[in-house]
């Protein structure tokens, strides 16, 4: 049986279930299921002109896809109905909408610690509404590692390139860049390390990860005049996981870390923070990049963009980041 993946719509009134109809149809190695309104669902797909049937999500009894084959044109997309709280408007937030938002997490979440689904993947959220309607939010990340008990987990961006597949993990996520410094501690970085490594081998099938490693400062601290903490933290880090037989190398000056020679030498980038390393990332594989979250107990991919409130409901939506988020969420799930 193939493995059945969760995919939340996210924020009803961005581009999430615009590329999620785009899901209908699509052969491959998993069977998915669209968790959100399905009445707003139905209303995107007439406003884009898409001729779908809509199945309602039988855990036991997998859709009958046959339709595709008789009628071409149309596809099947099953549907684990979740109701809005008022209705959506393309473009349009409303915080009125921020528990249903949040209502395709826990429910996605619930499956997949069931064993219901073998995998989640997320379509973009907004998290400014979701805190307009009265919760701390600030990203698929913190929120699914508070609700799974999971202390510490990494975020990491993939995609593919010319050269082959740029995967960049963060030490830290979502903070202001005045609070990083004195969040890479070499608690923090060690468990990083230690989870990044892990999960490539288990999530990615690489045997022995090799890791490059950015530095904090410009010039990786220059020799400690312009900043202390490749000398007193990431080295130090760096040279304990080395001798346990963790492949790291650098610490890099990130402007030199991210160049194809550097790139070639490792499995997997570290940066030690969010714009470092994400800029890179996405200027390299935005459209086909994802996100992944390593160190949960179950397996999350993501897109790799935001709401596009501007292109909601207008069929101008590039779905690739989507399909290579289901996809990779089918590859993980048939490692497990």
């Amino acid at each position: 049986m193939p493995p059945v993946i969760a995919v939340t719509s996210g924020e009803p009134a961005g581009i999430g279930p615009d590329i999620c109809l785009r899901l209908a149809g699509r052969s491959g190695e998993a069977r998915l299921v669209i968790l959100g309104d399905r009445g707003l669902l139905a209303e995107h797909a007439i406003r884009l002109g898409l001729d779908i049937d809509f199945a309602d999500f039988c855990p036991k009894i997998p859709v009958d896809r046959s339709k595709q084959e008789i009628a071409p044109g149309r596809s099947v997309l099953e549907v684990l109905h979740l109701p809005l709280a008022v209705p959506a408007i393309p473009g349009q937030l409303n915080p009125a909408n921020g528990a249903y938002v949040l209502s395709l997490l826990d429910r996605a979440l619930a499956g997949c610690q069931s064993g219901e689904f073998a995998a989640m993947v997320t379509a973009p959220v907004h998290k400014g509404v979701i805190n307009a309607a009265g919760v701390h939010f600030t990203g698929h990340t913190e929120y699914l590692a508070e609700h799974t008990g999971t202390p510490l987990v990494v975020m990491m961006l993939a995609g593919n390139t010319e050269r082959g597949p740029l995967r960049v993990a963060l030490a830290t996520t979502h903070l202001p860049l005045k609070d990083v410094p004195a969040a890479i501690t070499a608690d923090v970085l060690e468990k990083t390390l230690r989870i990044l490594h892990t999960d490539l081998r288990r999530k990615y099938g690489i045997e022995q990860p090799r890791i490059l490693v950015a530095g904090l400062n410009p010039h990786a601290g220059e020799g400690g005049y312009l900043g202390m903490e490749e000398i007193e933290v990431i080295t130090p880090v760096l040279e304990k996981l080395r001798a346990e037989g963790m492949q790291l190398s650098g610490p890099y000056p990130a402007d030199t870390m991210f160049t194809p020679p550097i790139l070639a030498q490792g499995d997997a980038v570290l940066a030690m923070y969010h714009d470092q390393g994400l800029t890179a990332l996405k200027y390299a594989t935005f459209g086909q990049g994802i996100n992944v979250t390593l160190g949960l107990p179950i397996i999350r991919t993501s897109v790799d963009h935001g709401t596009a409130l501007d292109l909601a409901g207008t069929g101008r939506a590039d779905p690739g980041s989507l399909y290579e988020a289901v996809a990779e969420a089918t590859r993980m799930a048939a490692r497990q």
